[in-house]
């Protein structure tokens, strides 16, 4: 399966996938973390923050993380996806039935408060452009399969409701 982290920058996505990573591995299940700051520096350092350019870093990201899934492991994916169509996207390519939406929902107030990678802080200087959530969009999820506040609780309580939410939707699946 995948789980899917969308949420602005800032808002904690990659905080969670690691910690819920952690506790995933200590249950015995075998994992990979996609972070999109890492696979920006790879595989996908080519693209930049077009519209079209976010679009294929989701494809590119969710063809290697079914890649992944179709060797047994569940595969935690922490990317803005700004959008309906792209998390969508990601979605059709991973299979609905083993595609987890967790929505971090944080107001872009206190992401911006946080702004660990400084982007914020260039956006107002104007040295960032197609800034998520400010002249660029981002459209929050209409139904995911998990929401978490991450501005009202702290990451390990984050953690420990998310791996409850998620060890339902694992399935062990023979090979045909």
């Amino acid at each position: 399966m995948a789980i899917w982290f969308t949420g602005l920058s800032g808002s904690g996505k990659t905080t969670l996938s690691d910690s819920l990573n952690s506790i995933i591995l200590r249950k015995g299940y075998f994992t990979k973390v996609f972070d999109g700051d890492v696979i920006r520096t790879g595989l996908c350092s080519d693209l930049g923050f077009s519209e079209d350019d976010r679009r294929e870093n989701i494809r590119r990201t969710a063809e290697v993380a079914r890649m992944f899934m179709d060797s047994g492991l569940i595969v935690l994916c922490s990317f803005i996806s700004p959008t309906h169509e792209i998390r969508e996207l990601a979605r059709r390519i991973v299979g609905p039935d083993r595609f987890v939406e967790v929505y971090v929902n944080c107001p872009i107030e206190v992401c911006e408060l946080r702004d660990v990678k400084g982007l914020y802080k260039k956006y107002r200087l104007g040295l960032l452009k197609n800034m998520t959530g400010f002249d660029s969009p981002y459209e929050a999820p209409l139904n995911p399969d998990i929401e978490i506040r991450t501005d009202l609780w702290d990451v390990n309580k984050c953690s420990r409701y998310l791996f409850r939410q998620v060890i339902k939707h694992v399935k062990y699946r023979k090979k045909k």
